[in-house]
């Protein structure tokens, strides 16, 4: 996407190359162009970029250079990055979300059980594939912020496993106690390394959907994991209290 914008401060070639040098070096940037004589920037980028982070490259509030937007609203283009970013991950779970549905809808009435069940079985199945497209490259990703797998690489390759095990003992409902238990450990100790992730800020790859696809870790990855926690304990009481 490529975005115009009014840049003022600068009254010389060498502001221009200073300015131009100083927004390149902004992650996601492709290309900048400006124009001491126009007050303007344009500047091509992979995905969207606040402008306070462009702001903050050129030295922050104090600096004699700003920046505004032209011809764009910067709440629409947060909001339109962000769909763009977690778009897959949406997709995916709104393709989970309405086959439960369906399947959990019967001449009977609606069955929560059955929708948690076959949620759970699609999910753990999707997300399972994709991680299996690049064992490697999910490892890899993996190992940079579990807990278990930080210590122990080969879990990153387990785990693409166990999460494939997990679907097909929803999908064929075996024994519903020992998959939630399994399940409640499992994503107890994965949703660990998340939360220290996205608390500390750290700028790395979520590796939900294995190495296909570059999502960010963040708040959608403690909720992903999180509900997956949150069925399994509803699942579990609902055996032991019914």
């Amino acid at each position: 996407m490529t975005h115009n914008y009014q840049l003022t401060g600068m009254t010389c070639s060498s502001c221009e190359a200073k300015v131009k040098s100083k927004l390149l070096a902004v992650p996601d940037v492709l290309s900048v162009e400006v124009s001491k004589d126009n007050n303007s920037a344009t500047i091509e980028m992979q995905k969207h970029i606040s402008i306070n982070t462009f702001q903050t490259a050129l030295g922050g509030s104090d600096s004699k250079y700003k920046i505004d937007a032209v011809h764009h609203n910067e709440t629409a283009e947060q909001a339109k990055g962000w769909l763009a970013t977690y778009k897959p991950i949406l997709l995916v779970f709104g393709f989970i979300t309405t086959i439960s549905l369906l399947s959990a809808f019967s001449v009977n009435g609606f069955s929560n059980m059955e929708f948690m069940r076959v949620f759970m079985s699609g999910f753990f199945l999707v997300f399972s594939f994709f991680k299996l497209l690049d064992l490697q490259g999910f490892a890899d990703s993996y190992s940079m912020y579990d807990i278990v797998a930080k210590r122990f690489r080969s879990w990153g390759y387990i785990y693409a496993f166990v999460e494939l095990g997990l679907g097909i003992a929803y999908a064929v409902n075996f024994n519903p106690l020992v998959t939630n238990i399994v399940t409640l450990v499992v994503m107890s100790v994965s949703i660990i390394g998340v939360l220290q992730s996205v608390l500390n800020k750290r700028k790395i790859r979520c590796a939900c959907l294995g190495a296909v696809f570059n999502l960010p870790m963040s708040t959608i990855t403690i909720i992903e994991d999180g509900l997956m926690i949150s069925m399994s304990v509803v699942m579990l009481l609902q055996h032991f209290l019914f």
